[in-house]
């Protein structure tokens, strides 16, 4: 008999996995349809040696120490700040749009107080921000907002930023300095030998069991066990009883040239051309020293894996559909991206399956035989 059954190993369900079997001595079954652990962060070494992220560039980045910390118990760091590029106008400037951006851009030699007056004369005003594109407009003008968002979004997400709520381009900000850093967090670092090396060091406990290539409907009465935290898509769990809800999905395509670098920095982002809206040169990520180079062309896609819910309107509707019987369910815990049909970096994932395991606490005394006991609370990831 399980204590628990984890459906995922990814970041929410690696990181439970661990602390219910280190900090409360319980027994863990970890599973996925997957074969490899580590969820989307998953990295490998292709033919050639080189270091590759399989579901396209993962950077760590954070502003919370406690989280940083708890991540070092299984890994050491390697600093790295990410610098991203994007080729608008046959021109390669950064992303964020920052000074040096406008400048190259424009050919002009705007100062940073400059800069701040060209951008407010462009702004459109918007009486209320509530899509991507209002975010834009309103800070920057529709210039920018076309050579840079537009085709970017519609490409990523299968619409018209006018069509998706203000938080997509909301985490992309606009500077008027030089900082061309794409993050500004406080802790901006690499696992120095990479994720999939940190997710086996975190779940080599004896109280740990791992399953890949596994379904969830495969064992779930099959394998006995008291309580269960899913971390897979919520309408897939409930057989989609209220319908699907949409995801939008990726295609990677994996390249090793016989070359020792390809592009200036780790990402080039393409607005403007292509069917792709990236490539990723993972030598950067890595610090990897070898004669090769590995790119990852990343090529939006309505179809396969659920990658980024897509957020409307109508789609939160449907998901509080499936979060009230998630609330309503005993002995299920919800957390994650994919369970609370939220994006969140992997930061944010590592602090909500904390979260959860102080209320574990809370709500679950520490016991090996006795019945199981309904949450007394929701989980961290519905209650946010």
């Amino acid at each position: 008999m399980y204590d628990w059954l984890i459906v995922g190993a990814g970041f929410a369900g690696s990181v439970l996995a661990e602390r219910l079997a280190s900090q409360r001595n319980e027994r863990v079954l970890l599973i996925d349809r997957r074969n490899h652990v580590g969820g989307n962060a998953y990295d490998r070494y292709d033919e050639s040696g080189l270091l590759i992220h399989q579901y396209g560039p993962h950077i760590f980045h954070t502003n919370a120490k406690a989280i940083f910390d708890h991540l070092s118990l299984f890994t050491e760091w390697r600093p790295y700040e990410h610098r991203v590029l994007a080729a608008v106008d046959g021109k390669l400037v950064p992303i964020p749009i920052n000074l040096d951006t406008v400048n190259t851009l424009y050919d002009l030699d705007l100062t940073s107080e400059q800069l701040e007056g060209w951008f407010a004369e462009r702004a459109e005003k918007v009486d209320e921000i509530k899509t991507s594109e209002d975010v834009v407009v309103s800070a920057v003008g529709r210039e920018l907002y076309e050579k840079f968002f537009r085709g970017y979004t519609r490409k990523q997400w299968g619409l018209d930023p006018s069509e998706l709520d203000k938080s997509v381009t909301a985490r992309v900000p606009t500077r008027t300095n030089r900082d061309d850093r794409y993050f500004g967090d406080e802790f901006q670092f690499m696992p120095k030998h990479g994720y999939t090396r940190m997710f086996e060091r975190m779940l080599a406990h004896p109280n740990i069991d791992v399953m890949t290539q596994t379904e969830y409907d495969d064992v779930r009465d099959v394998i006995p066990h008291r309580r269960l935290i899913f971390t897979g898509p919520i309408d897939e769990y409930f057989d989609f009883r209220f319908g699907k809800l949409p995801y939008r999905s990726l295609r990677f395509e994996h390249v090793t040239l016989d070359q020792p670098r390809f592009q200036e920095v780790a990402v080039v982002n393409y607005p403007q051309t292509n069917e792709y809206t990236r490539i990723t040169e993972y030598k950067y990520l890595t610090g990897q020293e070898h004669p090769k180079t590995a790119l990852t062309f990343e090529i939006p896609s309505a179809e396969g894996d659920p990658y980024y819910p897509i957020p409307k309107p109508e789609n939160q509707e449907l998901f509080k559909k499936y979060e009230k019987l998630a609330l309503a369910t005993p002995n299920v815990w919800f957390v994650g991206r994919l369970a609370t049909y939220r994006y969140y970096n992997m930061d944010q994932i590592v602090g909500q399956a904390l979260a959860t395991f102080r209320r574990i606490n809370e709500s679950i005394p520490i016991s090996g035989d006795g019945p199981a006991v309904a949450h007394a609370s929701p989980p961290a990831a519905l209650a946010s």
